[in-house]
């Protein structure tokens, strides 16, 4: 594992900001780490990156000990935090030089080059930090965090502040890197995760309510299941509302019906029987997937 965090609790006097929080990330993966605002993400963010400790609790970066090991810690990860600090009046390929002197990289010039093209750096690259646009100061801190080829990334809101153009660049850059490092992500946008994540932790209220991959998530989702079914001719709706485990019949017009079911029950092979019975054709047929954002409506709001 690149990422083990085990049993970690941080307080802010009497306040828990993270409760007990326990999870893995593994080399080749990206990891969306999601919650709404003060749920702890960036304080966990922090443990990881040695940046705070925690009250209790461990944390391992490619097997180094955050406490015992901050040095080799630090070797190992790269860090874009949510507020990208950085030396406005320094060039951009200054700035970059100074970030390779602190890891002592050999082939500064090399380097520096590579991270400004990678990132979509080359027409600002002859702008101070202070004259780029909230974007491009994005890409300029996540150049500083991979310069180093860091095997593990954090990145809180990475592409705050990036156009439509550039959110295609920046995804596409950050589904390369996961193929090769661990990539631990926040956002408050969904599409992000769907586009770019293979798993999704949820943090709420300073504890983890959901872990698991992407395609995974719809056994969180709280009440009704649904399937949407089109048939070649009208049915007797009374007739559907009365199969085993439908709750709940809307029509949508042209002979197609959304059927709601008790918890995630699959009332398919009833819906299949009765048409079967009624000689009717089923034309299409769906099951509603909750969305990541739907998921994470049900796990955050009101608790």
């Amino acid at each position: 594992m690149s990422i083990q965090v085990s049993n970690i609790t941080k307080l802010y006097g009497a306040q828990k900001a993270l409760d007990n929080v326990s999870f893995n990330a593994e080399k080749g993966q990206i990891v969306g780490f999601l919650g709404p605002n003060g749920a702890g993400k960036s304080t966990m963010m922090k443990i990881i990156t040695c940046y705070i400790s925690p009250d209790q609790g461990s944390v391992k970066v490619c097997g180094f000990d955050t406490f015992e090991n901050s040095l080799d810690v630090r070797r190992k990860i790269g860090y874009l935090p949510e507020n990208n600090p950085l030396y406005l009046e320094m060039y951009i390929k200054e700035y970059l030089d100074f970030i390779c002197g602190i890891y002592k990289i050999k082939n500064k010039k090399n380097r520096v080059a590579e991270m400004i093209e990678r990132t979509g750096l080359g027409l600002e690259q002859a702008k101070k930090i202070g004259a780029l646009s909230k974007g491009y100061r994005q890409r300029v801190g996540l150049a500083q965090a991979m310069i180093h080829d860091p095997e593990v990334l954090i990145l809180d809101e990475p592409t705050s502040g990036l156009d439509p153009n550039q959110l295609v660049d920046i995804r596409q850059l950050i589904k390369e890197l996961g193929r090769e490092k661990t990539v631990m992500l926040s956002t408050h946008i969904m599409q992000e995760v769907e586009a770019m994540c293979d798993k999704v932790i949820i943090i709420n209220k300073g504890k983890i309510v959901a872990d698991d991959k992407v395609d995974s998530l719809n056994q969180y989702r709280v009440g009704n299941a649904a399937i949407v079914v089109e048939f070649d001719k009208t049915p007797n709706t009374a007739e559907l509302k009365k199969l085993p485990g439908v709750t709940k019949l809307e029509e949508l017009g042209n002979n197609k019906y959304r059927i709601s079911s008790k918890g995630n029950a699959d009332v398919r092979s009833e819906l299949f029987k009765y048409a079967v019975d009624k000689q009717l054709t089923v034309l299409t047929l769906n099951k509603e997937e909750a969305s990541i954002e739907d998921v994470f409506r049900q796990l955050t709001k009101g608790k």
